[in-house]
């Protein structure tokens, strides 16, 4: 039924008032509204109800929930809260068999009736309104490229006395002498030969495509899909970009689609930083512009690598902010998984044009005006994206307020130049970031993007995180150590 609903891109009704997302519900036969919101970490969260209690004053006055069950919200003594429906981000779930209008929604607290603090949809919003209230632009354009891996199966457990993982895939490397239906065709993926092969060394083009022609119908416009470098599944598919917080919105649902598309067909899909050893993680390189009404800001065509002085002023805030904005960007343990040098990792805090061991590039496929753009290379997807692209315009729009400096452009190999031992790098830990967030937060606080409060949940959040795994044995210390 939800097939015969969704047709090209009708499944994305492009509303914009209460009143015609209601007669929309109705006129199309939908059966349920989902109210989606995200938790502070960066994960969807939903309650579902009927369309009969779908109208416009309930989308006016909020839907009710228990704040107190959510990561990083409320205390139990506090948990009321509102969710207030964004009709302007209603799709027809593409997922659900039952069919089912899916809106994003914002969070409110009802004794106060203001914007919840802590709602990372509230910190994006607020990023893009303090751009426009700096005057120095009217847009933030953000164009995640998201990374990952779809396994075919994944098994792991830790308690007192033992602890594995155990990851397949029919296309990693150490399948190769597996017996399959009583023999094996060969075409497993060699570490590191991932990128761009044909079928049928790519297995999944095919799922590839239906999670594209999935997000197209969902109102999300891509620009390209392709097999990535490591072995066993990794994969890319490119979103056009688009403004701060709807990108944020793309993102959630992005996710959405692709771990439901997969496990429709007996797969998993997994954003992890660095589930595989010795093959490349997955990251999340960022996209980055900013425009004064048809203007792109950073575009000069005298300026190093078409960029404007803009431009280079908000790569320095990049670059100076990095460690504590990899709190936020990169912000699980496995996060220093990935960010570790020889494995393409953009570890080394410099920028240069098409170099991609420098963690801020300046892509240089096109020379169009519109086109110009710098890439921030560090985040991956664990990161919640509504707080990690208003992290990063808040470093950016730093170095252009206080006019900072890059600096030369490393336009070398940065793991082989004799120079490299001259260039700092990323922190390497969890525990470094968040120490590094809290010494360095001040250019996140203005104009109350973000607060003390917000800050101080996260830290206490990613620092528990930090203790569960620091606390816990690692299988390979018994091969180190087990014979002491």
């Amino acid at each position: 039924m939800v097939d015969q609903l969704i047709n090209g891109k009708k499944a994305k009704p492009n509303l914009t008032h209460a009143r015609e997302a209601v007669s929309f519900a109705r006129e199309k036969g939908l059966e349920m509204v989902d109210l989606k919101f995200v938790d502070l970490p960066g994960t969807w969260q939903h309650f579902t109800v009927p369309v009969n209690q779908f109208d416009e004053k309930a989308v006016a006055s909020g839907y009710g929930f228990d704040g107190s069950s959510i990561r990083g919200f409320q205390h139990i003594h506090e948990s009321d809260m509102l969710l207030m429906p964004d009709v302007t981000t209603a799709v027809i779930d593409p997922v659900g068999q039952v069919p089912t209008l899916s809106i994003v929604c914002d969070v409110k607290d009802p004794v106060t009736g203001k914007d919840y603090s802590r709602d990372p949809r509230f910190v994006a919003r607020k990023a893009e309104a303090f751009l426009r209230e700096t005057g120095i632009a009217t847009t933030s354009y953000f164009g995640p490229e998201l990374e990952f891996f779809i396994f075919d199966s994944i098994r792991y457990g830790q308690n007192q006395h033992s602890g594995y993982y155990f990851i397949d895939s029919d296309e990693g490397i150490w399948n190769s002498g597996r017996e399959e239906n009583g023999r094996n065709l060969g075409y497993k993926l060699r570490n590191k030969e991932g990128y761009f092969p044909v079928p049928p060394a790519d297995t999944l083009q095919d799922i590839r495509s239906e999670m594209v022609m999935t997000l197209q119908e969902s109102g999300i416009e891509v620009e390209a899909h392709h097999h990535e470098v490591a072995t066993a599944g990794q994969n890319e598919i490119d979103m056009r970009f688009g403004p701060l917080t709807r990108m944020g919105d793309s993102v959630m649902l992005y996710k959405y689609i692709l771990k439901n598309v997969a496990k429709k067909h007996g797969k998993t899909v997994t954003f992890m930083p660095k589930p595989l050893f010795q093959d490349n993680g997955t990251g999340m390189h960022v996209h980055q512009s900013l425009w004064k009404d048809a203007t792109n800001l950073f575009y000069d065509a005298k300026g190093y690598a078409l960029l404007s002085q803009t431009a280079l002023h908000y790569v320095a805030g990049l670059i100076k902010h990095a460690p504590a904005l990899l709190a936020i960007c990169a912000p699980t343990t496995n996060s220093y998984r990935r960010l570790v040098p020889g494995y393409e990792a953009p570890v080394n805090l410099a920028y240069s044009a098409r170099n991609r061991s420098a963690c801020v590039r300046v892509p240089m496929y096109s020379s169009s005006p519109a086109a110009k753009r710098i890439e921030f290379r560090p985040p991956d997807a664990s990161a919640n994206p509504y707080l990690a692209f208003a992290a990063c315009l808040m470093a950016g729009l730093d170095g252009v307020i206080n006019k900072l400096d890059p600096g030369q452009p490393m336009d070398f190999d940065l793991y082989e130049s004799n120079e490299a031992g001259k260039v700092k790098q990323v922190p390497g830990s969890l525990g470094e970031v968040l120490d590094a967030l809290e010494a360095d937060h001040d250019f996140l606080l203005r104009g109350g993007v973000f607060t003390d409060d917000l800050l101080h949940s996260w830290i206490t959040l990613k620092r528990k995180e930090l203790d569960e795994v620091r606390l816990r044995p690692h299988p390979w210390e018994y091969h180190l150590y087990f014979d002491a």
